[in-house]
This record gives C-alpha cells, sequence and structure tokens, in this order.
C-alpha cells in the first residue's frame, strides 16, 4: 500500500474518533437514545471510497472520505433493513487522460499538472442485510444518489509552485444516479458495538447526459457508530424494572 494511503487512513481512524467522542456527547442528548430501540439502531457512518468511472481513462481511483447517518431496522430474526444518507460524499475518477478532457470538454491548463472527475452526491442506500451468529453481516440491494455538485479539478505543482482550479460541469451530468450495492462486516462488540466492514457500489445509470457508456463504481470502506444506543438501552432497563416493581407491589397488595 503506498504511503498516501496510509496516511489517509491514520487521518480517517483519528476522524472517527473524534468524531465518536464528540458525536456520542452531542447527538446522544439531541435525539440518539431516543431512536434507538430494540428494533432500530441509528448512528454514524463514516470512511473512505476508491471510485472510477467506466470507460473514463483514468489511471487511479478517486481516493475521498465520505460521512453521513444510518438507519438499521430489524424485521424478522437475523434479518435488517439497512439505510440512511451518506451527506458528505463524493464519486468520480482520478488522473484523466486527453481523451477524458476532450470528451468533458475541458481546455487543457498550459501548466503541466493532474485531472480527476470529482461528483458530490447524496448517497441513499436501502440493503436488506443479514447477520451471521458470530456477528458477520452480508447486505445487498438498490442505492441511488443525487448529485449535489461536480466539476473537474485541476492540480499541479512544478518548482514549488502549487496551482489547484475547480472547473465546474455539473450540466452535463445527470442528477439522479442509481445501481447495486453488495457488501460484508462484522460487529466488534455483541449487538450495539461498533461495527467495520465494506461495500461495493456497481452504477447503472448514465452519468453523463446523453450518454451510456460510462457509469460510477466505488469501493467502500466504512465504520458505523452507534449514537445514543448504551443510553437507550439503560432507559429501557429502568422502564422493565419499574414494570416488574410495580407488578410484585400489587401481587403483595
Amino acid at each position: 500500500m503506498k504511503i498516501p494511503y496510509l496516511k489517509k487512513f491514520l487521518v480517517l481512524g483519528i476522524m472517527l474518533f473524534s468524531i465518536n467522542m464528540q458525536s456520542q456527547v452531542l447527538l446522544s442528548l439531541i435525539f440518539g437514545d431516543k431512536l434507538n430501540s430494540d428494533g432500530l439502531e441509528f448512528g454514524l457512518e463514516g470512511g473512505m471510497n476508491f471510485s472510477s468511472i467506466s470507460n473514463l481513462e483514468g489511471d487511479q481511483p478517486l481516493s475521498k472520505f465520505n460521512l453521513g447517518f444510518y438507519f438499521d431496522i430489524r424485521l424478522k430474526d437475523q434479518w435488517n433493513l439497512y439505510t440512511g444518507v451518506l451527506v458528505k460524499s463524493k464519486l468520480g475518477d482520478n488522473d484523466l487522460s486527453q481523451n477524458d478532457l476532450d470528451f468533458l470538454e475541458i481546455i487543457p491548463e498550459p501548466e503541466d499538472g493532474k485531472y480527476s472527475q470529482n461528483i458530490e452526491y447524496f448517497l441513499i442506500p436501502a440493503l436488506m442485510k443479514y447477520t451471521f451468529n458470530n456477528r458477520i453481516y452480508a447486505e445487498a440491494g438498490p442505492q441511488i444518489g443525487y448529485m449535489r455538485k461536480a466539476w473537474v479539478e485541476f492540480n499541479s505543482d512544478v518548482g514549488g509552485v502549487e496551482i489547484r482550479k475547480k472547473l465546474s460541469n455539473s450540466v452535463k451530468l445527470n442528477k439522479i444516479d442509481a445501481g447495486l450495492a453488495f457488501g460484508a462486516g462484522y460487529r466488534l462488540l455483541p449487538k450495539n458495538g461498533m461495527t467495520v466492514g465494506v461495500r461495493y457500489y456497481l452504477g447503472l445509470a448514465n452519468v453523463y447526459k446523453g450518454d451510456n457508456r460510462y457509469k460510477h463504481n466505488s469501493l467502500f470502506l466504512k465504520v458505523n457508530i452507534p449514537i445514543g444506543a448504551k443510553k437507550a438501552k439503560e432507559k429501557a432497563e429502568e422502564k422493565e424494572k419499574g414494570i416488574t416493581k410495580k407488578e410484585e407491589s400489587s401481587a403483595n397488595e
């Protein structure tokens, strides 16, 4: 693994630890414990994705952090419905070729550098999830995306002079993306513990208007952190104890 990726994973670990510490205090005070119950788990999903667009000639995937929230809804036995929204997420491709720039109608800069297609989406999965007895789970289902904005980014560092330019090309893209997602993961602790997982997204919709050659592909490495689950469990236990005491008191009378 290349050093830049190691640095990104280190930053990701620090970011998720910080999110966990701060969000547990903030979100659980607001509504975390109210949303979590025996049949529903609410929390944060964060991680990193490596994306490309089929038929673009980029040599490297576009690697970006993502962050959102999730709902894990219990259906029956070991089956759950997993949904939510990745509110900070980017798909696209990296290290675009001259042919790619011609297709995207981007005039090259005079300086040497690299170009990447960046597309910000709200990503919404709706996945059926099955959890095995050993806390490993598998999931699959549709995922849709709503594009917020898109741009081709130029980055150059020649002779110690850094240049970054963003050239908007949102009008060339379709607003809605859709495809299939498949994943697996592991819950670190029983019941409401943090989970780690991997998910692959296979885009089926056209990325660009009027051209069916270009589809999204993305690999997500993710961590799910339940928010307020412990507090909700404590409240449920206190409520159960209260009911038990009331029943015992009635029996004694």
